[in-house]
Formats: structure tokens, C-alpha cells, sequence
């Protein structure tokens, strides 16, 4: 089966959108955390569930391998070594597979910048993959190994991490921190089990991932149930994950969003995928059960009518919005901002003046 078609950002402002859910978050005190928005064991039988049937979720990982390459490419701007690395949420090893591939993008390496012409899969000397799901993690197995030496870790779960402080070079967090309900904690753990001036570099779904799908789901369940109930999980929004990580304790942060629209022949087939992704809905108060057979025919004629162009009926267009992060531990030598008011430089010279206090 041919997988989707991936094209790279498009502009959707043509088409009619609601917002989309904002994730409350809260900081937890040691213990199981009180705010509970996912239910983990539903998470984890889901996973289970879908990567069982190898071949299909293979088929499905266009999404988790397309953004895996995406985020390792980041580590290139790194003039670094990184003897141990933490894969946290490693699904199926898709970082460690991205890592043994070429780069999207070559890059522009500086005369005497030796460490930067060195392989990926060189300069990531060891990768600790960890998961909650045995099946999706030992998926690929007996495919050939990647070129980076690996070491799949089972845990119980993403929320309380058992690494020692100062541990770990690099962490790396492709796809999985949108499913955890104590994510200001788990970042602060991230930053604690991380060497000085280590880096930490994440992509996680965003707000607007799949807000077509969410739009066209209400309106269907509004016309044939009378009701609204959540098919799709909330999701942070790029506004708050930077404040989240500075309260971690990360420095020098850079957040950027990336669009990734993929078409498909009908809402079926892209419900489909979803499920074989592993990232069906889990929200902890779903209402839980199929969809009956009439609000999935009147989400598929909304979705068409809302979200298709004339001329682009024979498919859908599905949004896939990802947050990718950089942020990095204190450390001696890392460059500090500035005093408030010690500029040299007054902004009103560079832009040609003008009376700003209007």
C-alpha cells in the first residue's frame, strides 16, 4: 500500500477552522499526580494493539519517521559528541533509524569545524530507547539493528523517569510528550537527569493537529446526537510550551511549529491510520465505544464540505501540527543575556527615527 501523500506546510487560512482545545496544566507535588487527563492504561493497550499487526503499523510510521528525521537534523547545528543519549518515548526506534540515515538537508560546514563533518550515527555513541509498550518498542527487532548501538528500556511509565542526576548528554523526545498528563514535571525531571550544558530537543503535537477532523466530529455529533463528547485530545498549545520549559529551569530555548498536511481518500482511512498509529483517543472522561454508524457518515459529508476545495473533493486534507523544542541545562560558559537597559544602540536610530510614545 502506498503510503499518504506528504506535502510540507501549506497555508490553511482558506479554510474554516474553530479553535482548538487548550491543555490546562498544573505542577504537581511528589506522588501520583492529582490532574489526570489521560488514561495510561488505555494508552498502552492501544499501542499494544497496533504494533502487533507489523506490517500495517510499519506502513503507518510515515508520520513518527518524517518527524524523527526532522528533529535528529536539529542535532546537526551541535558541534558536539554525545556519548549517551536518552530516547524518551522511542515508539519504535524511529529516532534511532533516523539518526542512520542522511540528512534531510545538508548542511554548510564552516572551515575547521571537524566535529560537525563527522556522522550522526557517529557522534550519538549510545541510545537508551525507552517505552511503555514491549510490542511497539521490540516492533522491529528482526530488522537489521540501526548504526547507532541502542539499548530498549521498558518502563512502567514516561511520568517518573529512574535515571540518576547528570546522566545523560542529550535527551531526545519524538511523539510521546503529548500523551502525558504531568508534562511540567516530567520536564523538570528531563532537565535533572541531564549533564550541564546539555541540550534536551523534543517534537510533540500541537493545538491545531487534526483540527479539520475535531470541527467536523462536533458538528456531527451536535446534528445527530444533540451533544458534544471529545473524540480528539487536547493538546498544548506553542504559546505555552516555552513557558513551560523556562519554569523546568531551561535555558537558551527555541520553539518552532511545522504544518505537515497529509491528504487521504476519505475520514475512514484517515480514522484508520490514526488507530494504527497508536494514537486513538484516551482521554481519561471519554465517553468511550465506537462512533455509531450516522455520526461517522455526517462527519464525512461536514469534513468535505468545510474542508475540501472544489477542485480537491476526491480527498482530505489532514493537519498534523508539531512542536519542536531545544532547550538546555544551566552550564558553566553558556552565553548569558544582557542587563535591561545596557544596549548601546537605540532602535529609533536604526529605524529611522519616529515618535514611538504615540
Amino acid at each position: 500500500m502506498k503510503p499518504p501523500n506528504l506535502r510540507p506546510w501549506l497555508p490553511t487560512s482558506a479554510l474554516k477552522r474553530r479553535p482548538a482545545l487548550r491543555r490546562p496544566y498544573a505542577i504537581q507535588s511528589p506522588g501520583a499526580p492529582t490532574l489526570q487527563i489521560f488514561n495510561e492504561n488505555v494508552k498502552y493497550l492501544q499501542k499494544e494493539r497496533a504494533a502487533s499487526n507489523h506490517e500495517h503499523s510499519r506502513k503507518t510510521d510515515y508520520l513518527k519517521d518524517e518527524v524523527a528525521q526532522r528533529l535528529v537534523d536539529r542535532l546537526l547545528d551541535i558541534n558536539r559528541q554525545f556519548p549517551r543519549v536518552l530516547d524518551l518515548g522511542a515508539n519504535s526506534c524511529n529516532i534511532a533509524r533516523a539518526l542512520s540515515k542522511p540528512p534531510l538537508i545538508a548542511p554548510e560546514i564552516p572551515e575547521g569545524k571537524d566535529e560537525a563533518k563527522i556522522p550522526l550515527s557517529e557522534r550519538v555513541q549510545h541510545l537508551v530507547c525507552v517505552e511503555t509498550s514491549p510490542t511497539t518498542l521490540h516492533r522491529d527487532d528482526a530488522l537489521p539493528a540501526p548504526e547507532v548501538p541502542i539499548t530498549q528500556t521498558i518502563l512502567p511509565t514516561l511520568e517518573t523517569l529512574p535515571y540518576d542526576a547528570d546522566s545523560f548528554d542529550a535527551v531526545i523526545s519524538s511523539l510521546s510528550l503529548h500523551w502525558i498528563n504531568d508534562l511540567p514535571s516530567v520536564l523538570s525531571s528531563i532537565n535533572n537527569i541531564l549533564k550541564p550544558d546539555a541540550p534536551f530537543l523534543a517534537a510533540m503535537f500541537g493545538g491545531d493537529t487534526l483540527f479539520e477532523l475535531r470541527s467536523s466530529l462536533q458538528l456531527a455529533d451536535l446534528e445527530r446526537r444533540g451533544g458534544v463528547s471529545p473524540h480528539i485530545s487536547p493538546l498544548a498549545d506553542v504559546r505555552d510550551v516555552g513557558n513551560l520549559l523556562n519554569r523546568a529551569g531551561f535555558r537558551l530555548l527555541t520553539v518552532d511549529v511545522d504544518d505537515i498536511v497529509v491528504e487521504y481518500p476519505d475520514t475512514f482511512s484517515l480514522m484508520t491510520d490514526i488507530q494504527a498509529m497508536g494514537e486513538g483517543n484516551a482521554i481519561l472522561k471519554s465517553m468511550g465505544g465506537p462512533m455509531s454508524r450516522d455520526v461517522l457518515l455526517a462527519n464525512e459529508a461536514i469534513y468535505r464540505e468545510l474542508h475540501c476545495r472544489e477542485d480537491e473533493k476526491d480527498r482530505i486534507p489532514a493537519t498534523f501540527r508539531v512542536i519542536y523544542m531545544i532547550g538546555w541545562k544551566a552550564g558553566a560558559g553558556q552565553p548569558e543575556p544582557l542587563e535591561r537597559g545596557s544596549g548601546k544602540v537605540n532602535i529609533k536610530d536604526i529605524l529611522g527615527g519616529g515618535d514611538f510614545s504615540r
